[in-house]
């Protein structure tokens, strides 16, 4: 008997997300983990978010929300999500 995932989420899909993060110096969130401390306990932390993503029970923290100006004047808000939450 195989055991699937309710969702076709692959390993490799969570690990290309991360690279792809990795490479545009993603900001810690509002948990303050930086992608250095993600990047401590890594194919731990991609494994787990791996199989809440995949079992359907992932839900992602809120965003951290920063003023950012505008190149016309004035401001706008900027969501960052947290390092996991990619």
């Amino acid at each position: 008997m195989v055991e699937t995932k309710s969702l076709g989420i692959s390993k490799r899909a969570v690990w290309e997300a991360y690279r792809r993060v990795k490479e545009n110096r993603g900001a810690a969130g509002v948990d303050h983990q930086s992608l250095e401390d993600f990047g401590q306990d890594l194919a731990n932390n991609l494994y787990k978010l791996w199989n809440r993503l995949a079992s359907g029970s992932y839900f992602p923290p809120p965003a951290l929300m920063v003023e950012i100006p505008k190149a016309q004047g004035g401001m706008r808000t900027l969501g960052i999500p947290t390092v996991a939450d990619f």
